[in-house]
């Protein structure tokens, strides 16, 4: 593992206290997906938390994600959004996934710095990326695998300027986000998205 200074210390530090503090289970369908060969139809549900706003099918497809919630208005920068990405899977493990994620980060950045953990989310498994950026930016990405029937992988990821005054409530909500977020398959009637 790359050494990790004191700022990416900080978000371990944070991300596990916020996992502790899991947010109780709302079936609330965030996003949704259609059969894809032998993948059932899927969704994503998770509580919003409050002052969020859940976006799937507005900002979100304009940017080619499958959800999005974010407070106030939407600015179209990165930062201080919460991004649901969901996929076929491909790679065999989710440990490829980090890996593979890492790599690509690094070959953009080999000035930056990464740390990686598990998550407790109670219904999938989870593994938390921190990375350092060398543009001053620091990121969160947590990829879960919610199980090899399911077909599908799915990350949330939220980026933050490194001298955010709102970080650790920010990572709080993230991560009450992450460990609460529960996967369904083949949902049987349509879920109402915002």
């Amino acid at each position: 593992m790359e050494t990790v200074t004191g700022r990416a210390i900080g978000f371990v530090m944070l991300l596990l206290v916020a996992a502790l503090a899991r947010a109780s289970p709302v079936n609330d369908v965030l996003a949704q997906g259609a059969r894809d060969g032998a993948a059932p139809a899927w969704a994503i549900a998770v509580s919003t938390p409050a002052g969020w706003t859940r976006d799937c099918c507005t900002y979100a497809r304009a940017i080619g994600v499958d959800a999005v919630l974010y407070q106030g208005e939407w600015s179209g920068k990165p930062q201080r959004v919460m991004v649901l990405n969901v996929w076929p899977r491909k790679l065999p493990s989710l440990a490829a996934e980090v890996l593979a994620d890492r790599k690509h980060y690094l070959q953009l950045d080999p000035a930056g710095k990464t740390a990686s953990f598990a998550v407790r989310n109670p219904d999938m498994a989870c593994e938390a990326s921190v990375y350092e950026g060398g543009d001053r930016i620091d990121d969160v990405l947590v990829f879960c695998d919610p199980g090899q029937a399911s077909g599908i992988r799915l990350s949330w990821s939220m980026s933050f300027d490194d001298n955010d005054p709102s970080r650790r409530a920010l990572l709080d909500a993230f991560m009450r986000v992450v460990v609460a977020s529960r996967y369904q398959s083949d949902p049987v009637s349509p879920a109402h998205v915002d």
